[in-house]
């Protein structure tokens, strides 16, 4: 905790230095809060002010409900007044006409970079978090009564509208068993890890209707037969449920997910990829919707921050408020896939002192799904609220003419601000959410997706995601603290860089000047990596630079896998890793057969094997996987780029 104040003490300093503020008063503050709150005025007051900052900011004026707990003089609070006094006027609390942009950073870096530390919350707020959770979905379906069969009629015209093509698309990926499933690296309902998933046994009579376990759980039918006694296939009321657990987010509140069956999220991933095509092979949907890249978001929003064109919306409780009703009327045209999505789809949850309940949404967090069938949702009811507002039907022209201003990721949504209240109204029309707080379309600031902007400059801050490392046995600390280093580094906080440097210093950790692509933990630095000195030699082999520090290792733990199970993954991992081909006919394959359905007419199949095989050559997958169970480090010479 000690280094800690001193770190806060440094920040704050640095930034009073750079708007030119005496921040002295600021700084007793900030201890006597600390001794009477401890962690908490870190993690929750003080995020709580930099929000109370953008709401003032985006009204014009500093509202006698913001920044409570904090004593006033004149319009504006006590607390960092200094800053405070060069962004609003000091008597009356409103929006200078030409505020520091400067300031406004400095108390956004100073109030929020404690925001997401991770500092598990209390017993008392992660049960109220899963009481929650519960309650949400027992009442997401309140808003049915209040749609209309004219308004899901609209909802379900603009549906095929906006995802006809990407929908009919994924549609014929199941039909021609183009869907290649996959197991990812992480946990489980039943809690199975690395190779182990890939002895899968236990399916559902609702996949096997749509992915029958012969076709997706084998290299081939002939194989598949061998194990056909040993698959347990269950009925819709035997099925495993999703595990519900929390994982840290704030300490105000966690974030509460779901593990998904290994069936279900087998399947779920090799849905997934069918959506990733699609969504890029159609023009107007990979414009309006993402999940991949946060870029097109952010530059949107910085420029809606010096224009106010457009707006930026945040959801609260997105994907637990996405009732499974708003997906099925999106798929009403597409049976197919409708009966796909059902069937990887999981019906129950098991949640701590709730025991198990019935799903009313479509998915919680965790389901590979959740985030590119929110986001058509979401989507869909964005563009129902601009035809609200409109009062005429969309056409496709007209939503052409809404792409580089509609912007869908997740529960980030950007809208023109022209029609941010019709939207609004639409989204919670159909149960959703919105975080009004966190929701900006008046003034000059944005936040979308990771990045905050004001006036067309980005005030986005630098964050502390761990506790400052007080010895080097805690590996993942200094991995965060180097990260912390150079992210201070780059913003320009160059004394609290220095402190920083001290602090690693002290813990005997070497930080060489490196690049950011290097392995080696070190420091970002806009001068040259140098390429002699002390710590600095010549590889003899390649005849480059090797720099000697801390490189992080995180070993696969051991995860045994031969026979049918070894052969299916192979062979899964050569598909995966090969364009999608029509599958051929006649070529002497099972139908089925994984090897079938990327080989390309006219290739010889010997050289199709012989390439396919060079991807999967290190046997070492065979024998470790999954996610590693601690990280270290270890001091080697290693590239600086």
């Amino acid at each position: 905790m000690k280094s800690q104040i001193m770190f806060l003490q440094t920040i704050l300093l640095e930034l009073g230095e750079w708007c030119r503020i005496s921040t002295t008063q600021d700084v007793k503050t900030v201890l006597g809060r600390i001794k009477e709150e401890g962690d908490g005025f870190l993690t929750i007051a003080l995020p709580n002010f930099g929000k109370d900052l953008e709401r003032a900011l985006d009204q014009g004026f500093v509202g006698s409900d913001q920044f409570a707990g904090f004593k006033r003089t004149g319009g504006l609070p006590r607390f960092l007044g200094g800053f405070l006094s060069q962004i609003f006027d000091s008597s009356t609390g409103r929006l200078l006409p030409d505020p520091s942009v400067l300031s406004i950073w400095a108390i956004r870096q100073f109030t929020l970079m404690w925001a997401k530390i991770a500092i598990p919350c209390s017993e008392e707020r992660v049960k109220a978090a899963l009481k929650g959770y519960v309650a949400n979905d027992a009442n997401i379906h309140n808003y049915r009564a209040t749609i209309s069969p004219d308004l899901w009629e609209d909802y379900r015209r603009l549906g095929r509208l906006l995802w006809s093509d990407v929908f009919q698309g994924i549609t014929e990926d199941i039909l021609y068993f183009r869907i290649i499933p996959k197991h990812g690296p992480g946990a489980t309902a039943e809690k199975l890890t690395g190779n182990r998933k890939w002895l899968l046994r236990m399916w559902t009579q609702r996949l096997e209707a749509v992915f029958p376990h012969w076709e997706f759980l084998s290299s081939s039918w002939s194989l598949s037969l061998d194990r056909f006694d040993s698959m347990d296939v269950r009925e819709p009321g035997a099925e495993q449920p999703v595990r519900v657990i929390s994982v840290p987010k704030t300490q105000k509140t966690p974030r509460i997910i779901a593990i998904e069956p290994t069936c279900m999220q087998y399947m779920q991933q090799g849905l997934l990829r069918s959506f990733v095509n699609n969504v890029r092979a159609d023009n107007t949907a990979r414009s309006l919707i993402g999940w991949e890249s946060q870029e097109h978001n952010r530059v949107l929003a910085q420029s809606a921050s010096r224009d106010g064109s457009l707006a930026t919306l945040d959801l609260s409780e997105a994907s637990d408020r996405v009732d499974y009703l708003h997906v099925l009327e999106l798929l009403q045209h597409f049976s197919t896939l409708k009966e796909a999505i059902d069937a990887t789809r999981s019906r129950k949850a098991d949640v701590p002192g709730h025991g198990e309940i019935h799903l009313n949404k479509y998915a919680s967090m965790g389901s590979a799904l959740c985030f590119p069938i929110e986001a058509m949702v979401f989507c869909t009811i964005v563009f129902l609220g601009i035809q609200n507002q409109l009062k005429r039907p969309l056409t496709k022209k007209d939503i052409q003419s809404f792409v580089g201003s509609v912007r869908v990721y997740g529960d980030d949504i950007i809208v023109p601000a022209d029609y941010m209240q019709s939207v609004v109204r639409s989204l919670e029309a159909f149960g959703l959410l919105v975080n009004r707080n966190k929701s900006f379309g008046t003034g000059k600031f944005r936040e979308s997706c990771g990045g905050d902007f004001y006036d067309g400059e980005d005030v986005s801050v630098v964050r502390v995601r761990e506790e400052l490392p007080t010895d080097r046995r805690n590996a993942r600390r200094i991995v965060a603290a180097v990260s912390l280093r150079n992210e201070l580094y780059l913003a320009g906080l160059w004394r609290s860089t220095r402190w920083m440097d001290k602090l690693l210093e002290d813990l005997r950790i070497p930080l060489p000047i490196v690049q950011s692509t290097s392995p080696v933990l070190g420091r970002t630095s806009f001068l040259p990596v140098p390429l002699s000195g002390d710590g600095v030699r010549m590889c003899s082999n390649y005849h480059r630079p090797l720099v000697y520090g801390y490189v992080v290792a995180a070993k696969s733990p051991k995860s045994f896998l031969d026979d049918y199970g070894a052969l299916h993954k192979c062979l899964t991992l050569m598909e995966l890793s090969l364009p999608s081909k029509k599958r051929p006919h006649g070529l002497g394959f099972e139908w089925g057969d994984p090897v079938s359905r990327n080989y390309i007419p006219g290739d010889s199949i010997g050289s199709y094997l012989s390439s396919s095989l060079r991807i999967v050559s290190d046997a070492r997958h065979l024998e470790q996987s999954g996610r590693p169970f601690a990280v270290d480090i270890k001091r080697r010479w290693a590239p600086p780029y």
